[in-house]
């Protein structure tokens, strides 16, 4: 009897400290805009699972920004309903680059939302007892959520782009997955061509960035790559090719990101849309014919487009994007409202949202991985033959190593 006395002490305690539970709990809102990538519903289920064992509730808003304002669409996410989905693509609450909290016409070009909207959204954020909104998004969606941040609304980035070109990170989630399709395909296009002894053009996304070109084409054997931060000719272009026969090579794989000017500075635009970013694409049939018209060999394009933003993460996306959904949690609980999680190898740390946006980080010509990648003989189109890479960057070298040791003497090291 007294067993029995105890249990039902125990369970009356219990069910009064979750009642308390309840009407105590405080409130983390979610949501992912701009164009999907793998890793998304990674960082939601981190975040889930992080913001459950720490008591609170999650508020999963549903088609990015719009699911903010009326009609009002949400859904309650807990560890139940964001089970399984660490390796699933896509995103479960839906995103969109498109309606009324659109913000981005071009590389540095923003749209102001109207003040009613944002007063709209502010509202239903405070009758949900929202405590934190985590956006998740690129940089348009980041510049949206500051102007969430600047009329009142507490919030939290998360950087997501396959093009990893947001600045303050060195890398967004999704990257590694949108490189790792780019090289599967180089692989499969390796064999068709020299089969054939063709020579293959793959278009890749990017934007504005060459970061995609640049690293599947190093991992996936590129002998010409293609970006929007090295002027390059088609003259140099079919010398590459060229010397490639020369050496008893007939095929030639070119990796062309889609945002690489014309020579001459043209933007190869497949549409025009008002009020939101323009889609680029087709340079790489234009180079394909270029290449055929001028060598009269056969030059094929293959054109990744959107199977770059799908299918499962990466292992190393799955990592991040997990990290990043855990820290934003952090940033809330430390009421840090306004950062930007951001990863800087090891260590994942934040920085105010209004310092990584409206700053793209792009390839820099004499980084090391281009250096790296012109040592091994691959060609960027700016030179019509191989020239050493290294003297350059000793130089460079050296002299940064002068600078220190005359700061050193300096400063009494």
């Amino acid at each position: 009897m007294a067993a029995s006395r105890s249990n039902l002490t125990t369970n009356k305690a219990h069910t009064q400290q979750q009642s308390y539970m309840k009407k105590n709990r405080r409130s983390i809102g979610v949501l992912t805009s701009g164009g999907d990538c793998p890793g998304l519903n990674a960082v939601i289920r981190g975040l889930v699972k992080t913001a459950s064992y720490l008591g609170y509730r999650v508020v999963g808003f549903e088609l990015g920004f719009e699911g903010l304002a009326n009609p009002l669409r949400y859904q309650i996410l807990d560890m139940k309903n964001t089970s399984g989905i660490l390796n699933q693509g896509g995103t479960i609450l839906g995103a969109t680059n498109k309606g009324r909290f659109g913000a981005t016409k071009g590389i540095s070009d923003r749209i102001v939302i109207e003040p009613a909207l944002l007063a709209e959204a502010k509202k239903n954020i405070e009758e949900l007892e929202i405590d934190g909104l985590v956006c998740i998004g690129g940089d348009g969606s980041l510049a949206i959520a500051q102007q969430l941040l600047e009329n009142g609304i507490p919030v939290i980035g998360v950087p997501k782009t396959i093009d990893n070109d947001l600045s303050s990170t060195a890398f967004s989630f999704g990257f590694d997955s949108a490189i790792a399709c780019a090289t599967d395909a180089l692989d499969r296009l390796h064999t068709t061509a020299s089969s054939h002894g063709r020579v293959m053009v793959l278009e890749v996304m990017g934007r504005h960035a060459g970061w995609i070109a640049l690293h599947s084409g190093i991992a996936g054997g590129g002998d010409v790559i293609l970006i929007p931060e090295i002027p390059w000719t088609f003259e140099n272009v079919c010398a590459k090719i060229v010397h490639r026969q020369n050496m008893g090579k007939q095929f030639t794989l070119v990796v062309v990101a889609e945002g690489a000017e014309l020579p001459g500075g043209t933007l190869v635009v497949q549409e025009s849309v008002i009020n939101a970013q323009v889609r680029l694409g087709g340079l790489g049939e234009i180079v394909a014919k270029e290449i055929q018209t001028r060598m009269g060999v056969e030059a094929q394009c293959v054109v990744l487009g959107q199977l770059q933003r799908g299918g499962s993460p990466t292992p190393f996306d799955r990592a991040l994007a997990s990290q990043y959904g855990a820290h934003s949690v952090r940033l809330v609980e430390e009421e840090r409202f306004g950062e930007m999680v951001t990863y800087n190898p090891p260590h994942v740390g934040s920085i105010a949202i209004s310092k990584a946006i409206h700053r793209l980080s792009t390839v820099d010509p004499q980084g090391s991985a281009v250096v790296a990648a012109k040592a091994l003989g691959i060609a960027f189109g700016d030179t019509s033959g191989y020239t050493n890479p290294f003297p350059q960057s000793h130089v460079l070298a050296k002299a940064e190593a002068e600078k220190y040791n005359r700061a050193s003497m300096n400063s009494g090291l």
